[in-house]
Formats: structure tokens, sequence, C-alpha cells
């Protein structure tokens, strides 16, 4: 049997902990998006095509699914409406006849460069999450610190909650062969 550096124990909390942590963030960040591309009839898959086509120029569906962390499908079905739309082409290229491109439109990018313009950081809560941070070193935080923004957007009461969960995991189970058990299991069956 493979030697591990960590405890299954510290593997569970950590992954929770990631999964926590990421689910609060997205949630935040998921609503604060919508909010800003809202007033363009857009939702966050066809502003994020928008996005990245505009940074690719020239895009595959393939680099759209891959950038856009969607599958392929999801990003032709909704490159297809922004084509509808008339804020995408699709190409072929000479060279490459298997791969479908796109690229934005001057009406695409004249929306998405507008968007862009009429970002306001205040009324996004993953940003003002973020501000004291900012302020008191400086800089955005890093990632390590992503924390204290989940704190300084959902409270202190979500974090507690959050690191109870952990500690719960810590104190009420225990590790043995990499298998976990409940540590009150024997005293409930004694009961």
């Amino acid at each position: 049997m493979e030697e591990r550096e960590y405890s299954l124990k510290e593997a569970i909390i950590f992954s929770q902990r990631m999964a926590q942590l990421s689910k609060a963030l997205w949630k935040a960040i998921e609503k604060d998006w919508q909010q800003w591309i809202k007033p363009y009839d857009l939702n966050i898959n066809e502003h994020h095509i928008l996005w990245i086509a505009y940074h690719l120029k020239g895009a595959s569906i393939s680099d759209v699914a891959k950038f856009g962390v969607m599958h392929v499908s999801t990003a032709f079905n909704f490159s297809k409406k922004l084509e509808e739309r008339e804020l995408l082409e699709f190409s072929k290229r000479d060279n490459d006849k298997r791969n479908t491109y796109i690229q934005l439109t001057g009406k695409g990018e004249k929306i998405l460069l507008e968007l862009m313009k009429n970002y306001k950081p205040e009324t996004h809560s993953i940003f003002q999450g973020v501000a004291p941070l900012k302020e008191l070193y400086g800089k955005f935080p890093e990632m390590i610190e992503m924390m204290s923004v989940v704190r300084n957007i959902y409270g202190n009461d979500f974090m507690e909650i959050f690191e109870k969960s952990f500690n719960n995991i810590d104190s009420e189970f225990a590790e043995d062969n990499s298998k976990l058990s409940e540590l009150f299991e024997n005293e409930e069956e004694l009961a």
C-alpha cells in the first residue's frame, strides 16, 4: 500500500473546506455577474463566451469550452444563440475545416466594451468583500486570503458554521488504516 504524506481526515477537511468556500464564493460571484449583465439580456455563459472571443480573437469552440470551463455542446449552443443575436460570427479556417471558430461582431464587441465601461465595483458583493483587505494591505487578496473574503461577504456566523463542520470531523472521527470511524459509535451501541 502506498504511503501518503497526509491523513484521510486532513484530506476530507481540506476537500470539504475548498468545496464550501468555492460554493460560497461562486454564489456571490454568480449573483454579482448576473446583476451586471442583466441589462444586456445576457446570461453568464453568453457573457463568458463573448469575453473569451474578445480576448482570444477568433477562438475555436473547443477553446471556448476549455477556457470557459464548460462542455463543448454548451459552448456551441450558447455561441449559436449569440450568433442569432448578431453578436458572434461562426467560421471555418481554410487550413482547419474540422473546428468551428467564433469571432465577435462589431455589435458584440460594442456590448462587451460597454459592459466593461459600466462595471461598478461598489455594486458587487465579491468586490466589497475584498475591499477591507485592499485597504489594509494595499493589494487585492491572494487565494490564500479567500476565507477572509467569504467572511466579509457572508459574515462571522457563516464562517463559524463553516469551521465548526471541520472541527466536528476532527473531533468526532478517528482514522484507522486509512478509514474513518465515528468516535461515538461504540458509546451509542453500549447505551
